[in-house]
């Protein structure tokens, strides 16, 4: 009875390859990069020889099964364009891919700031979402895979989300951020453009790291830290490791262009860390996806909680760091994409100026736009002056967007307490920031709280970047 089951099943198993089985992320309407050789794999019969016949070639690509029935192929891709192509994949039987793409590709990972849908959540809205959503359809070149979440104690091979056309119907379900990133980048570029949100919200870095790295972190306890959320029988979303393990690690054989990253939030209070961490998480997936030293360009946490300097402000600084350690890196500030009544909420209602960014950095950067800029004034030295602290930037070389009524800045003597100060253009390339109850000042701080936007841009309207000139506990 026993031999005839395993018989039955085993002829299941082959009826079920006996077609090539491809992972959801290989589907219609997917969009591979362009002029390179991309990766395609699946399953079929063991031992089997796989035909792939792309549309856009007349060449015709095999490869043969291991004794597990898996296989990957790498596919010369041709220049960006519109044209709809088909794959056509067979060991006997045929599987056709259909309405295909050739563009460029970005993953998208993080926390809920990058996983909010343009839908918005729970009492909490996307600005300018119902007319986003309402002319989607007018994106012909944009598709998107929402990687569903997949919580797995060891690494998996597959997991859940396919390609989607844009269109009303789909477009709620899209990242806010990454599809408001795809639209700048289609504008222009004029070709097609993919996204994978693969993100889970209130996830921390480590948890998008594996096992053997995590378990060298002594604040980290596996055995406690992995664990369900209180009263329901799912993974809590600050769990580590596992979603490198179920959603991660079943997508490094898709090529892409690049990577976008927003998250932070669930690392405040571990501001300490976090810039290594984030360079070992950044440099391992360039390993492991194997193309090269990637781009990575994240976002800034906006301001939230109180008006203290013991949280958020910590790791805004952290993550400004981070750039000076992770090659081919860069962070777009959001300090100035929150409101008062948004003190908490962790989840600003403006992606539409944190797409735009992001693209502005990446279309500079990768594509090597001129022209335009992809970062607000950074803060590089200070010098006292006649009582007054004179500050000078860098990426402000046409000067600011205020002459006065600058918002944002506190003084300090070496008293280490700080004042609200009164902050101007001077020389027209620096600041001056004073105030009548510090004489002698020795410190000056920018939005350098949890919660403190600022008023500050450069000449292109983007924001000046928190910091502080102090390194006072």
């Amino acid at each position: 009875m026993r031999k005839t089951l395993l018989a039955a099943l085993m002829l299941m198993q082959m009826g079920a390859w006996a077609k090539v089985d491809l992972p959801e992320i290989l589907s219609d309407n997917m969009v591979l990069q362009q002029q390179t050789e991309v990766k395609l794999w699946g399953k079929a019969k063991a031992n089997a020889e796989v035909s792939i016949s792309p549309s856009w070639t007349n060449n015709i690509y095999t490869v043969k099964t291991d004794n597990d029935g898996k296989w990957i192929a790498e596919i010369q891709t041709p220049s960006a364009s519109y044209t709809p192509y088909t794959i056509t994949l067979s060991d006997g039987e045929v599987t056709t891919l259909n309405n295909i793409l050739i563009g460029e590709v970005w993953f998208c990972s993080g926390q809920s700031n990058m996983e909010m849908p343009l839908a918005g959540f729970w009492n909490c809205p996307i600005e300018g979402a119902n007319e986003t959503i309402a002319t989607a359809s007018q994106w012909k070149g944009i598709r998107v895979a929402t990687i569903e979440k997949n919580g797995q104690l060891e690494p998996v091979d597959r997991c859940k989300g396919s390609w989607k056309v844009s269109n009303p119907a789909n477009a709620g379900a899209f990242s806010a951020t990454a599809f408001n990133f795809a639209m700048m980048m289609n504008r222009v570029l004029d070709i097609p453009v993919g996204i994978i949100n693969c993100s889970w919200g209130g996830s921390t870095v480590e948890g998008w790291l594996p096992r053997d790295i995590v378990s060298q972190y002594k604040d980290i306890n596996l055995k406690k830290d992995i664990r369900k959320e209180d009263g329901h029988d799912w993974w809590h979303y600050m769990s580590p490791t596992l979603m490198y393990n179920g959603m991660l690690k079943p997508l490094q054989n898709y090529t892409i262009k690049g990577f976008l990253w927003y998250q932070g939030e669930s690392n405040v209070g571990k501001h300490k860390t976090y810039p290594e961490r984030l360079k070992t998480m950044v440099e391992l997936w360039r390993k492991e996806w194997g193309l090269g030293e990637l781009p990575f360009y994240y976002v800034e946490i906006a301001p939230f909680g109180s008006r203290e300097t013991n949280g958020s402000a910590l790791l805004r600084e952290a993550q400004f760091k981070a750039q000076s350690i992770i090659s081919n890196s860069g962070m777009i500030s959001t300090n100035d994409l929150v409101e008062e009544y948004e003190k908490d909420n962790i989840h600003p209602k403006d992606k539409t100026d944190v797409g735009k960014r992001l693209a502005y950095m990446a279309l500079s950067r990768t594509y090597g736009f001129k022209g335009m800029e992809d970062m607000g004034p950074v803060y590089r030295s200070m010098e006292v002056k006649d009582g007054a602290a004179i500050l000078s930037f860098d990426h402000a070389k046409d000067g600011f967007n205020h002459l006065k009524g600058m918002e944002g800045f506190e003084i300090a003597g070496d008293d280490k307490v700080f004042y609200p100060a009164e902050a101007e253009v001077y020389n027209n390339l620096q600041i001056k920031v004073k105030s009548d109850k510090v004489k002698n000042p020795v410190a000056v701080r920018y939005c350098f709280r949890d919660f403190k936007p600022g008023n500050v841009a450069n000449l292109r309207e983007l924001p000046m970047y928190p910091f502080r000139t102090d390194n006072w506990e």
